[in-house]
């Protein structure tokens, strides 16, 4: 996805405004903006200085996947018990607690209140509402059944939350054991290493280059401490800008598919992701190609955005969805069978929801296989640091006993 920069009047108010917009190429980023009700007046490829690399951009928070859930299930509440949609979305505006959902809540309101669609008035906001969303209530209201929609997309939410929480409890404890690590180098170079080296400093002991080594990062961190606050300042910033660049999000695409542990969780995070979103937009009456292609989208791996993308070609051309799945080497053989079973019985929604099921238990499988593999690997490698330094301060005193039995 590159990043486009445009200047456009908003078809309904008249008024021109600025902004970005993320999308594969310029056709595509003035489609999106019509869609949308904005009529473009200018758009290009923005350049480094117009992407959000600000403080504000880079900590910009977006709703969590469990506000979205809860606002999806106080929504067919509210819907149930006869309240109209503007009084839901009012109501909902008032007591929504995330700033983001708040505000974009907010301009749902006032866009239903204009008279417009209410999926019409959350693609407006595709920053706080997902596109997954937007197609399930646009079919939702196409068919009168509003409560459905919101219902499955709550139930989306739910096991996604689910998958973000088991992963992200995983990634506590190497975090945990990083920071312990560099407390504890910044403590033994600062403080332990110097009182060390002030008593060797009389002696006449030449040092091991470890040891000198170590004296010069502990020099140069007492002295020049605001050097290395910046650099990893500077480094912090830098990744995650080069993180959000097309380089970027396919190198770490491809670490993400290469790295053994890794590689098995993205497999079955992706696998199930794609079953479970494609079940939803097929249950909800959108057509195959058009579901595919929403569907690329919510991939979180840049490799299996671009394999739905081109089945999506396939699809259109009559080609079965199985094929260009076992094509593309990316899925395990379970999905394609699952899926060509399901085209071929006609029960495809079936088989994917039993897809679903199946690789989101595999992805708390492997969750747990990863933390099991990273837990020593995190103690092996803060025992190696500290061995390191804690050797670099014993070698003076070996080398002076050994001088001493010499005598």
């Amino acid at each position: 996805m590159a990043t486009f920069k445009y200047t456009a009047l908003d078809a309904k108010t008249g008024k021109p405004k600025n902004g970005t917009i993320e999308a594969e190429n310029l056709q595509k980023a003035s489609e999106a903006l019509k869609r949308n009700g904005i009529t473009p007046i200018e758009v290009k490829e923005a350049g480094v200085m117009d992407k959000e690399i600000s403080l504000g951009g880079l900590f910009k928070k977006k709703p969590k996947v469990r506000d979205m859930s809860l606002f999806c299930r106080q929504f067919v509440s509210m819907h149930r018990a006869g309240v109209t949609i503007l009084e839901s979305m009012r109501m909902l505006t008032e007591q929504t607690e995330n700033a983001a959902l708040k505000d974009g809540l907010q301009d749902v309101y006032t866009g239903v209140q204009k008279g417009e669609s209410l999926a019409g008035s959350m693609a407006q906001r595709p920053d706080v509402f997902p596109k997954l969303l937007v197609h399930m209530v646009q079919a939702g209201e196409a068919s009168g059944s509003l409560d459905i929609a919101f219902e499955r997309m709550a139930v989306q939410f739910e096991k996604s939350a689910r998958i973000q929480g088991l992963i992200k409890k995983t990634m506590v404890y190497p975090i945990m054991v990083l920071i312990v690590a560099v407390v504890v180098v910044v403590v033994m170079l600062t403080y332990i290493v110097p009182t060390f080296m002030d008593m060797f400093a009389d002696m006449d002991i030449d040092m091991p280059k470890i040891t000198l080594a170590v004296v010069a990062a502990s020099n140069f961190l007492k002295t020049r401490w605001y050097i290395v606050l910046a650099v990893v300042v500077v480094l912090f910033f830098a990744f995650r800008y080069f993180m959000h660049t097309a380089t970027g999000e396919k190198l770490l695409a491809k670490a993400a598919i290469r790295i053994p542990l890794i590689a098995d969780l993205t497999t079955k995070q992706n696998s199930a992701k794609f079953a479970r979103n494609l079940s939803t937009m097929l249950a909800a009456g959108i057509s195959m190609p058009d579901a595919v292609e929403i569907v690329a989208e919510t991939m979180g791996n840049k490799f299996y955005q671009e394999t739905m993308r081109d089945a999506r070609q396939d699809v259109m051309q009559g080609v079965p969805l199985s094929q260009p799945l076992e094509k593309s080497g990316l899925f395990p053989p379970m999905v394609y069978h699952m899926v060509r079973i399901g085209e071929e019985t006609g029960n495809i929604e079936n088989m994917l929801d039993t897809l679903a099921e199946y690789y989101e238990e595999e992805v708390e499988t492997a969750t747990a296989a990863l933390m099991a593999a990273l837990e020593p690997l995190m103690i092996i490698l803060l025992a190696g640091v500290c061995m390191t330094i804690i050797g670099a301060v014993m070698a003076p005193m070996a080398a002076m006993y050994t001088g001493l039995d010499a005598l």
